[in-house]
């Protein structure tokens, strides 16, 4: 009997229908199998046990820049299309794919006043959540996904962007089509689209930053502006990228996260009671569902020299692929771990990365699901899936889970 071969990483997206339904019926097998394999498709070391992930995303000798790969990483050479390799990487691209020293160079200041905002913000996002739940008053039934999920977040970047708030559709829509430059498999239209939203947003923040110069607000592209004239070392190009990275990692996976806390919660009724009975447990809520439902697939790596992870050799420039969504739900890590329990011991997920690289937006992203969630369930005590036995509506873009629509009755 022939061995069933080894799904390459491209099966393992949501274009792949089989992995859309159930990733975990893939993952768990590919795990169990072959936890780490040379996939010859995306030119990748691919990683799927937590140990060796944990590993990999908190290891910062090794590099992140797809443009330090050797030329056989598909997967990440990718990433660099549409880029021009005259221009310094620093103006092409964001944090999210940048190594030292021009990584910390553009990331402390902009955490410092990032996190700044974010311990003070909850009155606000309290605010954002309040109004949009306002909105639902009265309401049988409607789609949370589209009334709730998706306006709180680029509400509430907006809001610490300091956008105006007549502004905030189109924001969503430059978002929605910036976003796909993390889509290695996009169409032309969908680049088409992500060059316009590009072009448009890097038009708003220029004025922006001009603005804030000649009159500082209260927010955070002002906080960067002051930054920068205080004697931080950032130009104006490493401003924009950075602030339209932040305004994208605070719209789709924010809304992906709260919406799949949702279902969860939905259709684990024994763990939704444990939340209204104790709020104040919410923290643990909002982990779990980062462990067992995160919102991004896959993160990569590259060996900065001779190296050996799971028992395979790399070489300098070689890529790595690691799954977080196999290794959060990995049985050696985690008990019973297709089990959503909010009463787990606490063991670190992956959800975020790790390390250097680990997602600097984790901490609003959480203090946006912990507010509303609790604020919904308090609102709508009775809320119910409009057809718990429907299929979700899995959005097809690579390497996230989220939905597409979230259908529910008050």
């Amino acid at each position: 009997m022939t061995e069933r071969p080894i799904p390459s990483i491209f099966e393992l997206t949501p274009l792949n229908e089989t992995y859309r339904v159930d990733p975990h019926a893939m993952l768990d097998d590919l795990r169990s199998r072959c936890p780490a394999h040379r996939d010859a498709v995306s030119g990748s070391l691919v990683l799927s046990r937590y140990a060796d992930v944990r590993a990999v995303v908190n290891n910062r000798e090794l590099w992140r820049d797809p443009a330090r790969a050797e030329e056989g990483a598909h997967l990440q050479r990718r990433l660099l299309a549409e880029t021009d390799p005259s221009l310094p990487r620093t103006s092409t691209t964001s944090i999210l794919m940048l190594d030292d020293p021009d990584h910390t160079r553009v990331r402390q200041p902009l955490a410092q006043a990032l996190y700044a905002r974010v311990a003070k913000f909850r009155p606000e996002v309290e605010r954002i959540v309040d109004e949009t739940l306002d909105r639902l008053e009265g309401e049988r039934a409607f789609d949370l996904m589209d009334r709730f999920c998706v306006p709180i977040p680029i509400d509430v970047i907006a809001s610490i962007l300091g956008v105006d708030h007549d502004r905030l559709r189109e924001f969503r829509e430059w978002s929605e089509g910036i976003i796909q430059g993390l889509n290695p498999f996009r169409t032309p239209e969908q680049t088409a689209a992500m060059e316009t939203a590009s072009v448009a947003l890097n038009a708003y923040f220029s004025e922006a930053i001009e603005a804030r110069r000649a009159a500082p607000g209260d927010d955070l592209i002002s906080d960067m502006v002051q930054l920068q004239m205080s004697g931080a070392d950032l130009s104006d190009d490493e401003l924009r990228i950075n602030l339209t990275a932040l305004l994208v990692g605070g719209n789709l996976t924010t809304t992906d996260l709260i919406g799949n806390a949702v279902r969860l919660l939905l259709l684990n009724p024994s763990e939704l009671a444990k939340l209204k009975a104790d709020p104040s447990i919410i923290n643990a809520v909002v982990e779990e569902v980062l462990r067992f439902e995160p919102p991004v697939d896959i993160t990569g790596r590259i060996a900065s020299g001779d190296m050996e992870v799971g028992g395979c050799p790399l070489h300098a420039g070689q890529a790595m692929t690691v799954s977080l969504r196999a290794a959060n739900r990995d049985p050696e890590a985690y008990e019973d771990p297709h089990r959503f329990d909010v009463s787990r011991k606490h063991k670190p997920h992956v959800a975020f990365g790790g390390g250097a690289h680990i997602c600097i937006g984790a901490p609003l992203a959480r203090l946006e699901a912990q507010v509303a969630l609790v604020k919904l369930f308090e609102r709508f005590p009775d809320l119910q899936l409009a057809d718990p036995e429907e299929t979700p509506a899995w959005r097809t873009l690579p390497f996230f889970r989220g939905m597409e629509r979230l259908p529910v009755r008050t």
